[in-house]
């Protein structure tokens, strides 16, 4: 079964994951807290905390199930139905203000009719740079070739799409800006007369697995570089950018709200220093406003 196929790959790929990033922070390591919820299912969720490269984050994976609550029935206008989902989610806040956000998730959702037939399935997810506190034109451009190359390995993958759906998706429009510099955005992602469920199961999976190849270099150079507390504090306040889009408009974080999710799982990817400083803009013709420059108006990285 597709289901049980990909919960083991985002098993594995969360041990990957973690595996990795304890070994570039060389200080702190992920902490594993297993959790269940009443109406079936759970997850494990592993936070890394106070490290020498990584000052916050979580790699999670969850298998829930059970009925639709009212309130998701009404957003995916459907009756009584049951349902599955599972997925890996993560979110990596560095200490090092030249050192991005990064944020991903790989996810698979079925829903049942009350004799337990599947009625529809597909999966979704994607990986951005969210946000980067300061512009490395070279390290967009590594991000999103990343993308596009794992894109053109499968039929079903479309890099310029998915990439314009990333810009149009994670947009704080109450600030006519983006999150950060984009990636890939896809849900909804279904068989039809061309393609199979199992080809999307092939491309969420290499997708997922070149997460690292796409992340891991520009953190690994970015790390030891010096910074002020001036540039600190920029992150901050552009992390405080971050959690208005994840508390206002984000639908994982409504989803998890709506189903009972586990609170301190869903909110774990909420960074432990923020600023929100009053009506506040960078000065003209710094890096600062070079980022919102991007941020205010997307821009294509690869070719």
């Amino acid at each position: 079964m597709i289901k049980t196929q990909f919960y083991n790959f985002i098993k594995e790929l969360q041990e990957t994951i973690t595996s990795r990033l304890e070994e570039i922070d060389n200080k702190a390591s992920f902490k594993e807290d297993q959790w269940h919820r009443e109406e079936g299912g759970g997850g494990f969720t592993r936070v890394i905390e106070n490290g020498s490269v990584f000052e916050k984050g979580g790699v999670n994976i969850s298998e829930v199930h059970g009925p639709l609550p009212l309130a998701m029935q009404s957003y995916f206008k459907v009756g009584d139905v049951d349902f599955y989902a599972t997925g890996l989610s993560l979110v990596i806040h560095p200490v090092n203000p030249h050192v991005p956000t990064v944020h991903a998730n790989f996810r698979y959702f079925e829903m049942y009719d009350k004799q337990g037939t599947v009625v529809d399935s597909w999966f979704g997810g994607g990986l951005d740079l969210t946000p980067p506190y300061y512009l490395y034109d070279e390290d967009a451009t590594h991000f999103h070739q990343i993308c596009k190359t794992v894109c053109e390995r499968h039929e079903v993958a479309d890099y310029a799409l998915f990439k314009e759906k990333c810009d149009a998706y994670f947009h704080n429009s109450h600030r006519g800006e983006g999150r950060g510099i984009g990636g890939l955005f896809y849900d909804y992602c279904k068989a039809s007369e061309s393609h199979s469920m199992e080809d999307w199961l092939d491309f969420q999976k290499d997708m997922a697995s070149h997460f690292l190849d796409a992340y891991t270099p520009i953190a690994e150079k970015r790390k030891n570089k010096s910074y002020t507390k001036e540039q600190r504090d920029w992150q901050e306040i552009r992390r405080g950018r971050y959690v208005e889009f994840n508390l206002v408009h984000d639908k994982g974080t409504l989803f998890g709200l709506k189903t009972n999710g586990r609170i301190e799982s869903i909110l774990m990817s909420l960074p432990p220093h923020v600023q929100w400083r009053y009506d506040h803009h960078p000065e003209p013709d710094t890096p600062e406003a070079q980022l919102i420059e991007v941020l205010k108006n997307p821009k294509d990285w690869v070719l």
